[in-house]
């Protein structure tokens, strides 16, 4: 293992750069992810202590640094607590890929990194099996997305589909109850007590669900909200739709 000053760098773009992971939860869990490709720990004295304290660093590279010289490479809004890992995108599957499959969350071209992240946190906190996104229209991996997954990032299968449409099908076929999250439905969700393989799907705010995923839903339901707001963020409502779509089963 080598340890060497880490120089001064301009600020990276997350849009088109190397992929950072940032965050000592964050951080670790991409370390014990036996698949994930490690290239630089990128780490303060402090933070590198701490993270052999939760586990073992392995043949990465480590580069010591500085707040100051992590402030500078990813900007000083990323709460990167000292260690920052430069890796390579966490490998998308593919439908075929993960079984079986009993709860998955799809999403319907949600473009925020935010979001996507806090969905897989909340994905991963409630068993679920995967997270089907779709190859255009989806956020690249970023060190945003991953901090709002607090680890979920190496822990939740990601599926990567062209066609969304031919993925709900195919979800369909392996017996799966594909159930479809919108703000103006009639029908309110009611906690489901059967143990039938479910597929939640959630739209992007604003537009919501585009047409054709509308119509291959089996159900279109909505949450029971009876304050004055009727609609909130993306990722607050896939977590009430994944408890309340959950909570009654076995």
């Amino acid at each position: 293992m080598s340890f060497n000053k880490f120089p001064p760098k301009p600020r990276y773009n997350p849009d088109d750069g190397p992929v950072y992971l940032y965050g000592l939860h964050t951080v670790r869990a991409a370390l014990d992810n036996a698949d994930r490709i490690k290239k630089v720990l990128l780490a303060t004295p402090n933070a590198l202590n701490r993270l052999k304290e939760t586990g073992e660093i392995g043949k990465v590279t480590v580069k010591e640094t500085t707040p100051k010289e992590l402030d500078r490479l990813l900007g000083e809004d990323a709460v990167h607590q000292g260690a920052a890992l430069e890796v390579d995108p966490v490998s998308r599957f593919k439908l075929e890929d993960v079984n079986p499959l009993q709860l998955v969350v799809v999403l319907d071209q949600i473009t925020d990194p935010h979001n996507v992240g806090a969905i897989l946190r909340t994905a991963c906190a409630f068993g679920a099996d995967a997270v089907i996104t779709t190859a255009r229209h989806s956020p690249r991996e970023t060190g945003v997305m991953a901090k709002s997954a607090s680890g979920a990032l190496d822990l939740v299968p990601m599926i990567e589909v062209r066609n969304l449409g031919d993925a709900l099908e195919k979800l369909k076929a392996r017996g799966m109850l594909v159930l479809g999250f919108d703000s103006e439905s009639e029908l309110q969700l009611k906690p489901r007590t059967d143990n039938q393989p479910m597929a939640i799907v959630m739209g992007a705010e604003g537009k919501g669900l585009r047409q054709r995923t509308r119509e291959l839903c089996d159900e279109m339901v909505k949450l029971d909200m009876p304050g004055p707001i009727k609609s909130l963020n993306v990722s607050n409502a896939a977590a009430i739709a994944l408890f309340a779509a959950t909570a009654g089963r076995s």
